[in-house]
């Protein structure tokens, strides 16, 4: 049977040590004072609650001057017991300075509690929401020489030719939206060059065989 190791953390038996020996001198000082019995044990755990409250504060709420003064208050209470219990003052005749502190610790140390645990940090702004992108209207789209369809004749038999009869109409169908396309190239011209668009300028603007520009260009008339 393997026995677990036991790893000893040198930081948490330094804590430990620490924070005993800030205990033991906040209970001398009070004691010293006249504050016996029970009462000069209380004094050190409130100190340290009061501590421990204001660093819980910061690591969860992040730094606010509140958290900020607490803490610092807390650490001068505990500092100064330390300071004053190795023979800095005469703790067999303590000054009237040092007595008032001690008096009125219990009624600060009440009041950094409440503050501490019933203040609500200030609440962030919410972002501001953007707006959604307007689309942009499509463009109209150039028909090509693949996607005009070509125009085959119909085979008419010799005996039903007729002399008088008209020639069919073999011009294109123009879409309407290629003819309004044209007709902003033709203002586009006019108003660069002050002429009209010719046909040949026309279709290599729009990208169209003759016979399509030809018919656009008539229409544009």
């Amino acid at each position: 049977m393997v026995r677990p190791k036991v790893r000893v953390d040198a930081v948490l038996v330094q804590a430990v040590i620490a924070g005993a020996l800030s205990f033991a001198h906040l209970h001398d000082l009070a004691a010293a004072v006249g504050q016996d019995g029970w009462k000069a044990w209380a004094y050190p755990i409130s100190v340290d609650l009061l501590l421990v409250a204001a660093w819980r504060r910061l690591r969860k709420d992040g730094p606010s001057r509140l958290a900020w003064c607490w803490f610092l208050i807390a650490l001068v209470a505990s500092l100064g017991a330390n300071v004053a219990t190795a023979g800095f003052l005469d703790l067999q005749n303590p000054p009237a300075w040092l007595r008032f502190g001690v008096a009125g610790w219990p009624a600060l140390a009440f009041l950094g509690g409440t503050l501490l645990a019933h203040t609500s940090p200030p609440a962030e702004d919410p972002m501001p929401i953007p707006p959604a992108p307007v689309a942009a209207p499509p463009a109209p789209e150039l028909i090509t020489d693949e996607q005009v369809p070509e125009l085959e004749p119909v085979p008419v038999p010799a005996a039903e030719k007729s002399p008088v009869r008209p020639p069919a109409d073999t011009t294109p169908p123009v879409p309407a939206a290629l003819v309004d396309h044209a007709r902003k190239v033709a203002a586009d011209h006019r108003t660069r060059t002050g002429s009209p668009i010719d046909t040949d300028t026309l279709r290599a603007r729009l990208g169209v065989p003759p016979q399509l520009a030809a018919a656009i260009a008539a229409q544009l008339a």
